[in-house]
């Protein structure tokens, strides 16, 4: 029984290495800019209470290099001073523009309409979306309009994620653990199937042709996943995506603290793993080859079953090796590799009790809002 389970175990490991190793190759940096003309950019920020990080991303996209650049940042009803905050940006850069968000119509998520009103504010073709937590660097938006400079229509950009407590140290790493470990990134870039969609909601960038074409915003304004629903709905209506490692380029800390994390993943978990069908799969994934070895190891050495723990040993080591490797090309730390069954373990219980909590119809809660799951 030890022995079969440990196979299995390996198995379940070495599929998330072997694709791991697969994809590092191709999850790269957008292309350097050629020389010439610097494009032109419409910078737009969302920005509800965000009185604690709207001056670090306002002065960040100011000292964007080779682009020509707008940034219009949206106040979402803020209460806590941002609008005032980038009225002062206003006042002092004319790049810097604030307008103010309406009303929240039934059935839009809230970044969703955000974003919505951003792009009709817009003066230049070029839209980058980001969020009032990313920090971009100087070459962040040169790189993504050489992204878009080709044959794509939405270039989404994955930053440097920055974690302090505990819980963002195990959690938040694992969304690239997710991607990088179980979507075949060959695969997405030969095949423009809205199945193999993927991006970052912290920053995208996207044309606005085809973004007015299939309804931008608004055609996934109920969701709060925009990171997937966003680029599967530019491929749905034919056209071209790509998600990048943007790490060197670009820097976020996504949430602060264990609550926040909860709830942030928990929020939009529906649409994506918590799912009746996919979770129970996603379960066994990552229940059986992420947490399962470090189970069996010491197991498998007191029951004296010397080719199980073998096997299990060796599952410990694939996973180890390719969870360093990752966290070395994004520069997450080595505590979250030390205890990353831990890490997965609390990924797996987000995504039951948010899925439980649909069961019961509890809405999601995120920044005083509330949605239907």
């Amino acid at each position: 029984m030890l022995e079969t389970l440990a196979t299995a175990a390996l198995a379940l490991a070495a599929f998330y290495a072997f694709v791991t190793l697969v994809n590092l190759p191709f999850f790269r940096a957008p292309p350097r800019p050629k020389t010439g003309r610097a494009p032109a950019v419409s910078l737009l920020i969302p920005a509800r209470d965000e009185i604690a990080n709207i001056d670090a991303a306002i002065a960040g996209a100011l000292a964007s290099e080779e682009v020509e650049l707008e940034v219009v940042v949206l106040d979402d009803g803020s209460t806590d001073g941002t609008g005032d905050r980038v009225r002062a940006w206003q006042g002092r850069d004319p790049r810097v523009r604030l307008i103010g968000g309406g009303d929240l119509p039934r059935g839009w998520n809230g970044k969703q309409h955000a974003c919505w009103q951003l792009s009709r504010a817009a003066r230049h073709d070029l839209m980058v979306f980001i969020d009032a937590d990313v920090r971009l660097g100087p070459q962040a938006l040169a790189r993504l309009a050489a992204a878009l400079d080709g044959d794509l229509d939405l270039a989404s950009g994955f930053p440097q994620e920055l974690t302090d407590s505990l819980a963002e140290t195990l959690v938040i790493p694992q969304i690239h653990v997710l991607l990088i470990g179980y979507l075949p990134l060959p695969f997405a870039r030969i095949f423009r199937g809205p199945g193999f969609a993927a991006g970052c909601g912290q920053v995208m960038a996207v044309r606005r042709a085809a973004y007015r074409a299939l309804g931008g915003h608004a055609a996934i304004r109920a969701s709060r996943h925009d990171g997937l629903a966003l680029p599967r709905s530019f491929r749905t209506a034919g056209f071209r995506t790509e998600f990048f490692d943007m790490t060197r380029l670009a820097s976020c800390r996504m949430y602060a603290g264990a609550e926040q994390v909860w709830r942030g993943f928990a929020k939009n978990a529906t649409e994506g793993m918590a799912k009746p069908v996919a979770l129970p799969v996603w379960t066994v994934l990552l229940g059986g080859g992420h947490v399962l070895p470090f189970l069996l190891l010491p197991l498998t050495l007191a029951a004296g079953d010397g080719g199980a723990a073998r096997l299990s040993a060796a599952a410990i080591v694939l996973v180890w090796a390719a969870r360093g490797l990752l966290a070395i090309r994004t520069r997450q730390k080595a505590l979250g590799v030390l205890l990353h069954p831990v890490g997965i373990c609390l990924v797996l219980m987000i995504q039951w009790h948010a899925l439980i909590s649909a069961w019961r119809g509890r809405p999601a809660q995120w920044r005083g809002r509330s949605y239907d799951v």
